[in-house]
């Protein structure tokens, strides 16, 4: 057998149950109530895909699933933690990724929900710390990341509709659908500047700072 095969044996264990239970527990909680306030296609955001994808990795204590999110996420969820607590201190809304935080209509449980935007990136940092960075996690989460995109292009076509303008895939503005071009040019332009402006640089700094697995 390949020595891959007993790594991932040896690898087993490295995740606290508690973690794994606990994270579980939050998963059911937030799936159902999300299902009901935004929609099955809320789960198209890239955050909400991390979300599902790291239980799945948890379970399997995958260092490639866990790489992958990371990739995925850390840089535009760092972004929103800015963006938050900016808001929260400052009354200041300057990039609205946030602004959903401190809209009353919203249920405040629900809201608080949404703090795992907060700590699911942190929490990934230390599952590739323990685990190791997996370094096909570009191309792996490349190829992740157009599936959701294309799945979003294919099923998102109301951005006033409660999920909204899910991953931007009908336009930068969340307040109308884009019309300089082509929505599947727009969709190529997605494709092609996420994993070049949010994968590549998150790869090649996690690629330096963890030990390589």
């Amino acid at each position: 057998m390949s020595s891959r095969f007993f790594d991932g044996i040896a690898a087993r264990g490295r995740v606290p149950l508690w973690l794994k239970l606990a994270y579980t527990a939050f998963v059911a909680v937030v799936l159902p109530i999300y299902w009901k306030q935004y929609t099955p296609f809320n789960f198209l955001w890239f955050c909400d895909v991390a979300l599902l994808t790291t239980l799945a990795g948890l379970w399997l204590e995958s260092p490639l699933l866990f790489s992958m999110q990371a990739t995925a996420i850390v840089l535009p969820q760092f972004l929103w933690q800015v963006d938050l607590m900016a808001h929260l201190f400052t009354g200041y809304n300057g990039l609205g990724l946030s602004a959903y935080m401190f809209d009353p209509t919203i249920p405040l449980f629900i809201r608080a929900l949404s703090l795992f935007h907060f700590w699911l990136p942190l929490l990934l940092l230390w599952l590739v710390w323990r685990l190791g960075y997996d370094r096909r996690a570009l191309l792996a989460q490349t190829l992740y990341g157009w599936l959701v995109l294309v799945l979003c292009f294919l099923l998102v076509h109301d951005i006033a509709a409660p999920a909204g303008n899910v991953n931007k895939v009908l336009g930068w503005s969340d307040a109308a659908a884009q019309t300089a071009m082509a929505p599947w040019l727009w969709l190529l332009v997605l494709m092609a500047a996420i994993p070049a402006c949010i994968y590549t640089p998150t790869h090649l700094l996690l690629r330096r700072v963890f030990a390589a697995r």
